[in-house]
């Protein structure tokens, strides 16, 4: 039998040497840098709510807050899915500016004939394809450290990797905009849900681990975090190292928040978060490592599960979410993503889309709607930070309230008819969705101190890459968090608050809804939004069941 000391060697002459994403083209490699370099880790807890941050269920993290700054008023971007708030997290971007509006759209351009899963490995490259490399519009933390000679290493137990970081590591091919070959690099260590885009550097790692779990989320993010800990930090530790874990999320959409099962995935999560700590340890690197552990967004509770696709069939319109031939005019695509949904009208109809909005204002369900063009008693894509030219004609969050769930957890919405009632799920407006967990420490890190001002997961990659001394490659939408940095005077920062309203009204009664958002200098966060349809006394019931 081989030793695992003995694999990990194997591994590190099959990558050549060096198992970090600073190889280039030309093979060469970042020389050596000194103990006192720099390093940032990211580690990302999908679908973590703040409140369940406590020395009982996670005894490692809830430590690590006392050593650093916990960020109190924490913001993911809408729709609070994964693959858009991973995209966030490392562009810094709103997701009109990255590309990323879903984790489920309509992209004719890459299939004309149904909604795709916009972070998969056949829609990434087909989308480079038809955009000029420009799935992901803007380069990201990974991309931009290694232009700047650095070296850097992603890591995540579910697809939205590939978001993070998809292209070969020629620096001044990157920095020339040059579009390339994803399958030309094979050395990259970019490793995605067990893939990585080298067959050949990945069959290594196999022959060390195992194969990637097919199942069980806890399995994957132990594998996942053993790949990083064990393998790619085996010589040292890069620059900027990014950790994704599948749970609590995984296991809260099959159960619920607050489950017993949720509560062993979130101390699952910890676990893995104390290999990292320990592993940089073991490099001797922990003083010089600053850690981030931050949730890609909130979690719900499916309070009632919506077929909309049966309501608007029932209500006349011409809906669906595969088209068996082509697409005609007035025709509607429904993307469903839990806690929104996202409606595509063919050749962008006026008339189908006036009139599919005044029934959704009337229903029973719809939360906060957002349309393309202006429209009564709606917002704008560009409130929601999601316009541009991949955008549905209509963008609608569900509904919700704050009652408690049969765990005694606050936080219930209407969501669409991929899960059921009882269970999890998020991507809606709510204050439960929208607000998630950042709590940060290390060197460059104030101590003990938490910070109340508004922050988001798009202010990650500007704060990143001010402690890398790196200018952003492009205008970011998130913000330096210059007040947890140590190495920058703290000034008092007056943040405002605004909630917006829109409103129609119809014989039978009115629709309102309201979205109230947090502004630091030119950074808007959403916190909050939901609307209702009130009827007149002795009106007839609302269009939707």
């Amino acid at each position: 039998m081989i030793s695992r000391r003995v694999k990990i060697r194997a591994i590190l002459s099959a990558l050549g040497g060096s198992i970090f994403c600073a190889c280039c083209a030309h093979g060469a490699l970042a020389p050596d840098r000194p103990a006192a370099q720099k390093h940032v880790v990211v580690v990302v807890w999908d679908g973590m709510r703040p409140d369940f941050v406590t020395e009982i269920n996670t005894p490692t993290l809830w430590k690590l807050a006392k050593q650093g700054v916990v960020f109190r008023h924490h913001h993911c971007v809408y729709p609070s899915a994964t693959n858009v708030n991973g995209t966030a997290i490392v562009t810094g971007v709103y997701p009109g500016h990255s590309g990323i509006l879903a984790n489920q759209e309509y992209r004719p351009e890459i299939n004309r004939k149904k909604i795709i899963a916009i972070e998969t490995l056949e829609t990434v490259r087909k989308g480079d394809e038809t955009s000029g490399g420009k799935h992901v519009a803007v380069p990201t933390i990974a991309e931009q450290l290694r232009a700047a000679g650095m070296e850097t290493v992603t890591a995540t137990a579910k697809t939205v990797g590939l978001l993070q970081d998809r292209h070969p590591f020629d620096s001044a091919a990157l920095r020339s905009g040059q579009v390339l070959d994803v399958t030309r690099d094979k050395n990259c260590v970019a490793l995605f849900s067990g893939e990585m885009l080298s067959a050949q550097a990945l069959a290594p790692v196999v022959e060390s681990l195992g194969p990637f779990p097919m199942s069980g989320y806890m399995q994957k993010d132990v594998w996942t975090t053993k790949a990083l800990a064990e393998i790619f930090w085996k010589d040292r530790i890069p620059a900027f190292s990014l950790l994704w874990l599948s749970e609590p999320d995984g296991t809260e959409h099959e159960t619920a928040p607050g489950s017993k099962d949720a509560v062993a995935a979130i101390k699952s999560a910890d676990d893995n978060l104390a290999s990292v700590l320990a592993a940089l340890d073991r490099q001797g690197v922990r003083s010089t490592t600053d850690i981030f552990v931050v949730s890609d967004h909130g979690f719900s509770t499916i309070e009632r599960s919506v077929d909309l696709r049966k309501i608007l069939k029932d209500a006349g319109f011409n809906a669906t979410t595969e088209f068996t031939a082509d697409a005609k005019s007035g025709e509607i695509m429904l993307a469903g993503n839990g806690g929104t949904v996202l409606f595509y009208v063919i050749q962008h109809d006026p008339a189908v889309t006036r009139r599919l909005v005044e029934f959704l204002q009337q229903s029973d369900f719809a939360g906060v709607i957002f349309t393309r063009d202006k429209i009564q008693g709606t917002f704008g894509l560009g409130v929601a930070g999601i316009d541009n030219e991949h955008a549905p004609d209509v963008a609608m969050a569900f509904r919700w309230n704050g009652k408690k769930n049969q765990f005694g957890l606050p936080g219930m919405i209407d969501a669409d008819w991929n899960r059921k009632a009882g269970e999890g799920t998020h991507a809606t407006l709510s204050r439960f969705d929208m607000h998630n967990m950042l709590i940060a420490a290390g060197p460059d890190i104030r101590r003990g101190q938490t910070d109340d001002l508004p922050s988001g997961n798009v202010d990650l990659a500007p704060t990143i890459l001010n402690i890398f001394g790196v200018s952003p490659a492009q205008k970011m939408d998130g913000r330096v968090l210059s007040e947890a940095l140590v190495t920058v005077d703290k000034q008092a920062v007056e943040p405002t608050t605004e909630t917006i309203e829109a409103s129609k009204g119809f014989s039978s009664g009115t629709w309102r809804q309201t979205l109230k958002t947090s502004r630091v200098g030119s950074t808007t966060y959403l916190d909050e939004g939901n609307g209702a349809f009130v009827a007149k006394e002795g009106a007839a019931a609302s269009l939707a069941p």
